[in-house]
């Protein structure tokens, strides 16, 4: 989480990602004592202070899967294979692009390396790579800026600076991808930035989604656990934004289906008419049908508009002289006619009109 003050001087704690608020709540509450592997999911509001930009929201809803308690390969494949999955099941054609960062002692090497090549075109990066060279100068693989992507082209790549076991390890996840049949791009840019992550990381793009093209993405982050406590454990997993994964969705021409509307609306005139109603109302819903009715006591006109707003099929009208009768006037809405159905074969009657 990040604390700032706004503009109005109230303190404000947001929190960006869900990935280190999983694994403290993961240790907090012991749950490495009930099982050694656990996986886990979460849905939950994120927020970011960057600029509004197309696809970037200050506040967004973020979906994520974990997997703790494993080093295996095995659970790196799998939780891009469920990424993978959920995309396709919206229709979204993605590209997978895939890399490996090695061992923080590894990368430490790589780090000064990149930096003492990046000061010699420090006067031509962009404002941001410029503040992140001495900041975090792997950020900086991840611009945006055409100059930067320039500049970038000639870099050091990490994979040279990874140890025999790290490389073999990549290898193998690869291989993995390969036997499953999972398309990717391996991108030696591809980082993450803070010094917890290590050994697989990916992301998914969607070409439907211009230059902020990512709908989500993760890797390993076994250095995590102990940036909360003295214990050490492994866990890998990733996190995709709703909203991006909607408008990818949306255009790629993915069908969300029709809204579904209530089938039958209740039209009441006087108190008793609105017992009758919700009894009968919550009768039908247990049988699965949707209904509605007004609580406001409006006019009967009122409540006619309101069920045109609901594009119900069906309105039942029910009076005083209704009640008495044990009979409401049900009107269809699709074909401008009506009749009188007795209160107790209503739901008969709508299921095989």
């Amino acid at each position: 989480m990040y604390t700032f003050t706004d503009k109005g001087g109230d303190s404000l704690t947001l929190r960006p990602e869900g990935t280190a608020p999983v694994v403290r709540a993961f240790l907090e509450n012991s749950m490495y004592a009930s099982s050694q592997l656990h996986k886990l999911y979460y849905i939950a509001n994120m927020f970011r202070h960057e600029k509004p930009q197309a696809g970037r929201f200050r506040e967004h809803t973020q979906f994520g899967a974990e997997i703790i308690g494993t080093d295996s390969i095995y659970s790196d494949v799998e939780l891009i294979i469920l990424a993978g999955e959920v995309y396709r099941r919206f229709g979204i054609i993605y590209k997978l692009k895939i890399n490996s960062i090695g061992e923080v002692s590894e990368r430490s090497k790589y780090i000064s390396e990149l930096r003492n090549y990046l000061l010699k075109y420090s006067s031509d990066l962009s404002e941001d790579s410029r503040r992140r060279l001495n900041l975090n100068p792997l950020r900086i693989l991840d611009s945006k800026d055409e100059a930067d992507i320039e500049i970038i082209k000639g870099a050091p790549k990490i994979y040279e600076y990874l140890s025999v076991d790290s490389k073999r390890r990549f290898d193998k996840v690869l291989e993995v991808l390969s036997l499953n049949n999972i398309a990717f791009e391996v991108d030696y840019r591809l980082v993450r930035g803070l010094d917890y992550y290590c050994h697989t990381t990916f992301e998914f793009l969607s070409s439907h989604l211009g230059a902020q093209s990512s709908i989500g993405g993760g890797g390993r982050y076994d250095g995590l656990f102990l940036e909360f406590s003295d214990k050490s454990y492994t866990g890998a997993g990733f996190g995709s934004g709703i909203e991006r994964v909607i408008e990818a969705a949306e255009k790629s021409g993915f069908d969300f289906g029709v809204k579904k509307h209530p089938l039958i609306f209740f039209a009441t005139m006087g108190d008793n008419a609105v017992n009758t109603a919700f009894r009968i109302i919550n009768e039908l819903r247990k049988q699965g049908i949707s209904a509605e009715t007004d609580y406001n006591n409006r006019s009967l006109k009122s409540q006619m508009r309101e069920a045109d707003k609901l594009k119900v099929k069906y309105v039942f009208i029910i009076g005083e002289d209704e009640i008495l009768k044990g009979r409401g006037i049900l009107k269809d809405m699709e074909k401008g006619s009506q009749t009188e159905v007795q209160f107790e074969k209503l739901s008969e009657f709508i299921r095989t009109e």
